[in-house]
């Protein structure tokens, strides 16, 4: 029997992203209120230089050279922002109890397969897969920081077909990112938008009534 491969993202579906929160640990003066932490979240990370840092095209200390040049943010907290992040990604607990639910079924002989493709650097990647046991769970995973490749680009799911093994028709891919799912739709995968983490095993239920 085919399987049914699932392809999680992590942030914001089985790790907990919220940037705005984040930046106030490091730059609380500038971040008073939610609108100032937001827009300086979206300053950091929502930029071609954190996209470059996501794709592996830079390393960390020059994505904080360039985010210090373009920011002109306190450098020693810039830098230790960007040092943190991956140590500071929480998992979900009711995303692992669904993670860990597909992998009893697929330990028991439901043709069920478990993947992951993730916008990551290289650094936070090595972080999460050292720190977090059930990364081990999945088949097989891309981290965008190690193939030089990034969500929405079409060739980052081509990528995955050819890695993993996977068909379009049976594959299902969970990201919160609307341009990512959108992408993937486009390759023929079947795909859930998350916007918010906790709608994930409604969604996922809706979807595939497992």
């Amino acid at each position: 029997m085919t399987p049914l491969n699932i392809v999680f993202d992590f942030g914001a579906v089985l790790f907990g992203w919220e940037p705005h929160k984040l930046v106030r640990d490091y730059f609380p003066a500038l971040t008073a209120s939610d609108d100032a932490a937001r827009q300086l979240a979206r300053t950091i990370f929502h930029h071609a230089d954190w996209q470059s840092f996501d794709a592996g095209l830079l390393t960390e200390s020059e994505t904080v050279e360039r985010l210090w040049a373009r920011t002109q943010l306190p450098l020693a907290a810039l830098r230790q922002l960007v040092a943190d992040i991956g140590v500071k990604l929480p998992p979900l607990p009711e995303s692992i109890a669904l993670l860990a639910k597909l992998r009893a079924r697929r330990d028991a002989g439901e043709p069920i397969e478990l993947f992951f493709l993730s916008n990551m650097p290289e650094p936070y990647a090595r972080t999460l897969e050292q720190k977090h046991d059930f990364i081990g769970w999945f088949k097989d995973g891309i981290f965008s920081g190690d193939v030089k490749l990034i969500k929405p680009d079409a060739a980052i799911y081509q990528l995955c077909d050819q890695r993993f093994g996977i068909a379009g028709k049976n594959t299902i891919f969970i990201d919160d990112s609307l341009p990512n799912v959108e992408a993937a739709r486009a390759h023929g995968w079947r795909s859930i938008h998350l916007p918010l983490p906790e709608q994930l095993q409604r969604l996922f239920l809706e979807e595939t009534g497992l």
